[in-house]
């Protein structure tokens, strides 16, 4: 299943991520596509503040390349563009965030040609591009996602 919504502004952007936070479970992947500057963290930001609380400090992992939060379900963002060979994914800890976690991946194309091979089958592929003065996101999932996407949706009250 696959559906594409209109976020004109970055409120927009932030209350996709808080209606997405609730649906996560143990071992999912959020998978956040799009080039610089189309709002992977301003959706990541709200996704872990809808979980870990308002006043959360989610700064960008671009330098850190991830961050853990001990939310529940623990979530681990991981920003991506700087690596250069997908197996470093692993060194930073990608296998371990999904057993214990759930795993945010900004740049989730450094996995190489199929992020199935690094990740389970439960993930959400949010797409994002510019839109007039906004964005679209197109969301897409596998695994228990493949369903999920409609709460999320309804959860937006579009």
């Amino acid at each position: 299943m696959s559906v594409t919504l209109d976020l004109p502004d970055a409120a927009a952007t932030t209350a996709l991520g808080e209606a997405i936070a609730p649906r996560l479970a143990l071992g999912e992947a959020v998978l956040l596509y799009g080039p610089l500057g189309m709002g992977k963290s301003t959706l990541a930001r709200g996704l872990i503040r809808a979980l870990a609380g308002p006043d959360e400090d989610v700064p960008s992992p671009t330098f850190t390349l991830v961050q853990v939060y001990e939310t529940d379900p623990p979530v681990a963002h991981f920003d991506l563009y700087r690596l250069t060979r997908p197996d470093e994914a692993f060194e930073i800890g990608l296998d371990e965030a999904l057993d214990t976690g759930c795993a945010l991946i900004e740049w989730p194309e450094r996995l190489g040609d199929d992020p199935a091979r690094a990740l389970g089958p439960d993930r959400l592929s949010i797409v994002l591009e510019e839109a007039g003065e906004g964005r679209h996101a197109t969301l897409s999932g596998t695994g228990s996602w493949a369903t999920k996407i409609n709460a999320v949706v309804e959860g937006l009250n579009v």
